[in-house]
């Protein structure tokens, strides 16, 4: 009897395990952005995420950022459960609404610069709803991936003589 029990301990770790690591890296293969010389001036922010999302699920990411630093916000997820993500940023101190992509016909990339270091909350939703990847039966779950990237803010306008 404690065979089997440590048996189906030990199986049931493994598929916790395997579940939590079928995301893990998907924003670093899926949500890159394409450069035509193969080079970019953008950084890899270690505050990226990836999770396995249930349709009609929100999660809410807390991340800094820094003043005299350019960020892009890039939100991508399996096709099986459609393109059409939601996202909004909101500054995590006064709660006020930054940017929502619903007012950018969802628009998967966020460029800003920041004028003050700060921290935001990156609230992701994926949508309840069939997808024509699947003839219209809805998917349960997919991989979301949220990927960061920063870049020193260039200099503009006349330099000190």
């Amino acid at each position: 009897m404690k065979k089997i029990f440590l048996s189906l301990f030990i199986l049931s770790s493994v598929m916790l395990f395997s579940q939590a690591s079928v995301c893990g890296q998907f924003h670093r293969k899926f949500c890159v952005v394409e450069t035509k010389n193969g080079k970019s001036d953008w950084l890899y922010n270690a505050q990226s995420k990836s999770g396995l999302f249930n349709q009609g699920s929100t999660s809410k990411i807390r991340c800094v950022i820094y003043k005299g630093m350019d960020y892009r916000i890039n939100v991508c997820c399996e096709t099986a459960i459609g393109d059409k993500l939601n996202y909004k940023v909101f500054d995590a101190r006064t709660s006020e609404l930054l940017y929502d992509n619903a007012t950018a016909q969802n628009e998967p990339i966020f460029e800003f610069q920041s004028t003050a270091s700060r921290q935001l909350i990156i609230e992701v939703t994926v949508p309840n709803g069939a997808t024509s990847a699947d003839k219209h039966k809805p998917m349960e779950a997919a991989c979301v991936g949220l990927l960061i990237e920063h870049k020193v803010t260039d200099r503009q306008g006349f330099s000190q003589y």
